[in-house]
């Protein structure tokens, strides 16, 4: 009998999931007049995006149980693998993205070094199909599930800022993924975290079950609302993701990279960037996270607007004047700084900033440890940041 009984069982586990149904009714329309998520984006109105209905199922096993997220180029998706029991997510790509690129990225992460401590704190990718658009065909990234980004998290604390214990702990998982991979940038949205409080899941089902997504029909296609999963009760790992614009560090580039504010020095006056680029990121990053500010801004006092000359001139304020041997390394230096070093820019360099002056909520030698940390991180010439693997022996994020 207790035999036939783990039979049994067994062939449950195996056997496929029955699809779930969803509400058609019970849920908001959207006014036509609001513009509802990527509908605000102009790759929307010409067809760009695949669509997708909570619901459907994909390649015979990809069930849609809810959408998670969009972008510029795709739109995420909660789903169930009814083959095997198990959450994903669907990343539905738009349909002149270079999604292969990223998924031969992600597979190429995900042989490398698994027995590396930093392995687990980089997204893999398991599984890459096609799905027939209404204009062309749209690729589809299966990934683990992941919940919000270090930014959501940030916008669901009262205080807007991690506290300590948070940031050490981020840190010490974040570089050692760093010394594993370093990617083209580090921000503070594509470091998502992993779920371990698998309740989130079966919450996020339900609460679609019993009060659907708000959605629009747009020309035939039904945009949704996106849903976010409840806090959990314990965090998972932080997990670097998103890279559809990856490249190998080991070969300096000369493009533009980062999100503005996070521009480091061998970027703004083009020097060649490389690994490095992803420390000072980190260093900058820790003010939107920690201080609840940007570091720089780079808001130009003349043009009303970001501009290079507004961020270098703020970093000269802080970290001083650039080495000389550093800018002349630079393609763009000569607009900035003469050719003994001296800044000609048509802004002014603000005040001196003492870096310990742009430091709250740390005292005495905790503050000094910290310090310590980020001075390691932003320097001008990108070879006397440290590395990540020095970082994660760094003393103030492994004190207690």
């Amino acid at each position: 009998m207790a035999s036939i009984i783990r039979w049994a069982r067994a062939l449950t586990r195996t056997a496929p999931l029955v699809p779930l149904r969803f509400p058609a009714s019970g849920f908001t329309i959207v006014d036509k007049s609001v513009l509802l998520e990527e509908e605000n984006l102009e790759g929307f109105s010409s067809g760009q995006y695949f669509p997708v209905n909570i619901g459907d199922v994909y390649v015979s096993k990809y069930q849609v149980l809810g959408k998670l997220g969009f972008g510029t180029t795709s739109t995420v998706w909660l789903a169930r693998n009814l083959a095997s029991h198990s959450h994903v997510a669907l990343k539905v790509y738009t349909k002149d993205s270079g999604c292969r690129d990223e998924f031969q990225t992600l597979k190429a992460i995900g042989s490398a070094n698994t027995s590396h401590p930093g392995h687990r704190g980089v997204q893999t990718a398991l599984d890459l199909f096609k799905l027939k658009g209404p204009q062309d065909d749209h690729y589809c990234l299966v990934l683990n599930p992941m919940w919000e980004s270090w930014k959501h998290l940030l916008r669901r604390n009262d205080s807007g800022r991690f506290s300590v214990d948070l940031l050490k702990a981020g840190l010490r998982h974040l570089f050692r993924a760093l010394d594993y991979l370093h990617t083209e940038y580090i921000k503070a949205d594509n470091i998502l975290h992993d779920i371990v409080d698998k309740k989130l899941l079966s919450k996020f089902i339900r609460a679609e079950l019993n009060s659907p997504s708000d959605r629009k029909v747009v020309n035939g296609t039904t945009v949704y609302a996106s849903r976010t999963f409840d806090l959990p009760r314990k965090f998972g790992e932080p997990v670097l993701c998103d890279f559809g614009s990856a490249v190998k560090g080991d070969v300096k580039r000369n493009h533009d990279a980062q999100p503005a504010v996070y521009r480091s020095p061998e970027v703004m006056i083009k020097t060649g960037w490389s690994y490095p680029v992803d420390i000072w990121n980190v260093g900058v990053m820790i003010w939107d996270i920690f201080q609840g500010r940007h570091l720089f801004y780079g808001q130009d006092a003349i043009k009303k607007t970001y501009t290079t000359r507004a961020h270098l001139a703020e970093v000269v304020a802080v970290l001083g004047p650039p080495p000389l041997d550093f800018l002349q390394r630079g393609i763009r230096s000569r607009e900035f700084f003469s050719e003994e070093g001296k800044w000609i820019a048509s802004v002014d360099v603000p005040p001196q900033t003492n870096l310990e002056n742009c430091v709250a909520f740390l005292e005495g030698d905790e503050k000094a440890a910290f310090l310590n940390l980020v001075r390691g991180m932003l320097q001008w010439r990108p070879e006397d940041r440290k590395t990540a693997k020095e970082l994660t022996q760094d003393p103030w994020i492994n004190r207690p």
